[in-house]
């Protein structure tokens, strides 16, 4: 039962943890943070009525990243990692001038570093990682309503990720297409410094036939299933499109599935990775 529900939550400190925590208050879980691993035993051999969302992170009493994935496995619960990219965290941290729990007197740099070295092997193992570089508080809320959400009565969420394999997967995605067949603007001078929202970019991207053969055939295949992920209770669907950048082909491949989406009445959230405008 979803009520029986455990998640343990973890990641990296400014990643944002406590925002959400808070959005899983909201959802209706019972919500403890910087909890004991060695008061875990105790607390889920109690009754409860709703599901429970642990933090636990490198500021927790005698924490190890052993005890966490002993856990995990002990009591069969879902575990979320909240990260996000190195400069990204260090520029929090100096915006609200706060100390890093693992920097102490050291360069916040240090901190972020050996938190990143402690976590990896969390990371690796999570059940879902969620990258909140690029989001914003309500961006991040609304993705964890789409996994995690208790009610579970909501239409299925679509968020189309644009990516540059040189930077490698979306951890998030559950549907990967590869778009690095088309033809590549990059090669010319005069569109090379656009992205993939630029009509020009868009014009070229559809004068290669096989663009049209392949949103055909991508449609043809994804219709269907959002019928049937919707009957089996599925809340939230990532499709990521990559190409070599993520700054071309995948993101006008993107905009085009969005409009199509919208057809379908429909709302899917974009998001370009790689794109820096």
């Amino acid at each position: 039962m979803l009520s029986q529900k455990l998640l343990i939550v973890t990641g990296l400190s400014g990643a944002g943890m406590s925002s959400g925590l808070k959005s899983f208050e909201d959802m209706g879980y019972e919500v403890l943070d910087n909890f004991p691993l060695d008061l875990i035993e105790h607390l889920v051999m109690k009754k409860r009525e709703r599901p429970i969302a642990l933090g636990i992170d490198t500021r927790t009493r005698n924490f190890s990243a052993a005890k966490l994935k002993k856990a995990v496995k002990t009591h069969s619960a879902d575990l979320l990692f909240i990260t996000c990219k190195h400069s990204v965290l260090q520029k929090r941290f100096t915006e609200t001038r706060r100390k890093h729990p693992l920097a102490k007197d050291r360069p916040i740099s240090d901190g972020i570093a050996k938190e990143q070295e402690i976590l990896a092997p969390i990371k690796d193992s999570a059940d879902l990682v969620i990258d909140t570089t690029e989001l914003s508080i309500h961006d991040l809320r609304r993705t964890l309503e789409g996994y995690y959400n208790i009610e579970n009565k909501q239409k299925l969420t679509i968020s189309l990720v644009s990516f540059g394999f040189r930077n490698g997967l979306p951890r998030e995605a559950d549907i990967v297409m590869d778009v690095r067949f088309l033809k590549n603007p990059h090669w010319d001078k005069k569109l090379k410094p656009l992205n993939g929202k630029n009509k020009k970019i868009g014009d070229y991207i559809k004068q290669d036939k096989s663009f049209d053969v392949f949103m055909t055939n991508f449609k043809t295949m994804i219709e269907p299933l959002l019928e049937r992920y919707n009957h089996e209770g599925k809340s939230y669907l990532t499709i990521a499109i990559g190409c070599t950048g993520g700054k071309h082909r995948s993101v006008f491949t993107v905009e085009s599935l969005s409009k199509w989406f919208e057809t379908l009445a429909i709302n899917a959230n974009t998001e370009h990775r790689d794109l820096v405008e």
